[in-house]
C-alpha cells in the first residue's frame, strides 16, 4: 500500500474572485468548483489548487456523505508549480507582462533554476525545472 501523490494544495485568500482570476489569467487554470467558500482550479489535468476564503473553514463542514473537519491557515505559504527548464526565461516574461515581478531566481545544484514570485495574497509561489528533487 502506498500514497499516489498530492491530489490537493490549499491557499487560504482575501478575496475569492480576485485569487481565482489571478490563477486563471497568469497559468491558465480552469475552474473544477466554485462555491462562496473556496474555488477548485485544474493544474495540468493532475492537482487540484484550492482556493478558500479566508475564515470560511473555521467550522467543520457537515455534508450528505460525512464531516470535513475545520482547517485553515494564518499568513503567506509557499507552493512550487514545475516548469520545463527550456520555458524559464518565457515564463519569467510571462509573470512580468502580467504583472508579476520576479522576486528571485535560484540556480541549484543539478542543473534546475526557481523563479520566485508574490501572489495577490503575499504567498510565495515558485516556478521550478527538472532537476531538483528526485521525483521530478
Amino acid at each position: 500500500m502506498r500514497v499516489g501523490g498530492i491530489l490537493e494544495t490549499a491557499l487560504y485568500v482575501e478575496n475569492l474572485a480576485r485569487a481565482a482570476e489571478f490563477y486563471r489569467t497568469v497559468f491558465g487554470f480552469e475552474t473544477l468548483l466554485e462555491s462562496e467558500k473556496l474555488i477548485a482550479l485544474n493544474v495540468a489535468e493532475k492537482n487540484v489548487l484550492l482556493l478558500f476564503l479566508n475564515g470560511s473553514t473555521t467550522e467543520p463542514a457537515t455534508l450528505p456523505g460525512g464531516v470535513i473537519p475545520a482547517h485553515g491557515c494564518k499568513g503567506s505559504t509557499h507552493f512550487a508549480f514545475s516548469i520545463e527548464g527550456n520555458e524559464v526565461e518565457a515564463w519569467r516574461s510571462h509573470l512580468e507582462a502580467n504583472g508579476v515581478p520576479v522576486e528571485s531566481t535560484v540556480d541549484w545544484p543539478g542543473g534546475a533554476r526557481s523563479l520566485y514570485f508574490r501572489d495577490l495574497d503575499g504567498h510565495l509561489g515558485e516556478l521550478i525545472s527538472h532537476g531538483f528533487w528526485k521525483t521530478y
